[in-house]
């Protein structure tokens, strides 16, 4: 079992109102190195953009997922702490795309990133990449996707004819920005954008009572909590109306009660802007990948 130390901070107002305030001109997007790259054949949207790090030796990376109600989004951008560890030359990060609901329900979505992160593994040394120190991050439906990847199983098959898939999909470390948890809260707790329903096939205004409670169950990340899972931090406001902060609070007891390294970063009076994972929040998400896989 793990170590850990339990650790939930409070951010006051200046980080609530970097977070609600859309980036300014001086925060410098960089260009990947390589873009739009297929990390596998069935639809268009399976690719991703890949942002080295300038390193003689390899480092460590992290995946991008970014949110969108897993309905919509984009990978072409990132967030600004991500850009500014690949130019201070310790990080490299490969930014994904992947089926939306529009495609394809539940399971494309975590398919894809499994997918994603096996392919990144397969290209590691080429891309000077450490294998064994690739983490994965996103917010809202990315936050959420990269709980699920982070908790899952390894789906690495050594008896597969295609080399990718027998690459191992597991993660050291994840980092989610107000991403949902457990579907079971749908009963708990009114969640009124339809995305949540949607991700699973059904039409918006479904009663919870009438959808599949194993396919609630498989979308959930805490679903797959055990003791060897990597370090996880979650940061969540504690007015977010989308996604209630219960899903993280819920999740970190989860992580402590199964020995896991987590933390909690509570933004007070905040909303679903956390998502965004700017300000003070970004610092600390960078501070946290640093202490895990930063160095070696």
């Amino acid at each position: 079992m793990r170590r850990f130390q339990r650790l939930s901070l409070s951010i006051g107002l200046p980080l609530l109102l970097l977070v609600l305030v859309p980036m300014t001109a001086s925060c410098q997007q960089i260009p990947p190195t390589h873009r739009d790259l297929a990390y596998d054949d069935q639809h268009a949207s399976q690719r991703l953009d890949v942002y080295l790090a300038k390193s003689e030796t390899p480092v460590p990376a992290m995946v991008y997922i970014h949110g969108g109600g897993w309905r919509g989004g984009s990978k072409n951008r990132l967030p600004q702490w991500l850009s500014n560890a690949v130019a201070q030359g310790w990080l490299s990060v490969v930014s994904i795309e992947y089926r939306f609901t529009d495609v394809a329900p539940h399971p494309a979505q975590t398919d894809d990133c499994l997918r994603a992160i096996q392919f990144v593994r397969s290209n590691a040394a080429a891309w000077n990449i450490d294998p064994d120190r690739i983490g994965v991050t996103g917010g809202s439906a990315g936050g959420h996707l990269s709980l699920w990847v982070a908790l899952h199983d390894d789906v690495a098959d050594a008896q597969a004819t295609d080399p990718i898939k027998k690459q191992s999909s597991r993660v050291a470390c994840a980092v989610s920005f107000a991403g949902p948890t457990d579907w079971s809260l749908l009963s708990d707790i009114e969640h009124k954008h339809p995305a949540y329903r949607q991700l699973l096939g059904y039409q918006p205004g479904t009663a919870v009572a009438e959808m599949d409670a194993d396919k609630m169950k498989d979308v959930s990340p805490i679903s797959f909590v055990s003791s060897d899972d990597p370090p996880i931090m979650q940061v969540h406001g504690d007015a977010d109306d989308i996604v209630p902060i219960k899903h993280a609070r819920r999740m970190d007891k989860q992580l402590q009660e199964a020995g896991v390294t987590a933390e909690l970063v509570v933004v007070p009076g905040a909303n679903h802007g956390v998502a965004g994972a700017g300000g003070d929040a970004g610092k600390r998400a960078s501070e946290f990948v640093r202490e895990t896989i930063g160095k070696k």
